[in-house]
């Protein structure tokens, strides 16, 4: 079996295994929160990969159904942005409207 240390669940920001389930095992088990402390869903693949991991491990942690567990919120930029900016291939020009 692998060591829950090195399994990759958010690979744009590093979030493993461990750290999702140790929250969890602390009490929390909102998703939102979830992801404001670990920060999953917020790199430049915007969750598509790590949120239904997630939702997958709250599941089986806390005894829910998957389709019982709703996504997080999410919320757009105020200003739009070019998605080069946003994955780090330019740099954003800084004027601010």
């Amino acid at each position: 079996m692998r060591n829950k240390k090195n399994i990759i669940i958010c690979r744009c920001n590093e979030v493993t295994q461990e750290e999702i389930e140790a929250l969890i095992d602390q009490g929390v088990t909102d998703i939102e929160m979830i992801k404001r402390l670990l920060r999953i869903g917020m790199g430049p693949c915007q969750g598509r990969t790590c949120l239904p991991m997630v939702i997958s491990i709250l599941a089986r942690k806390t005894g829910r159904r998957p389709n019982e567990i709703k996504l997080p919120a999410t919320r757009i930029p105020v200003r739009p942005v070019p998605a080069g900016v946003l994955v780090g291939e330019m740099e954003s020009d800084g004027n601010e409207e």
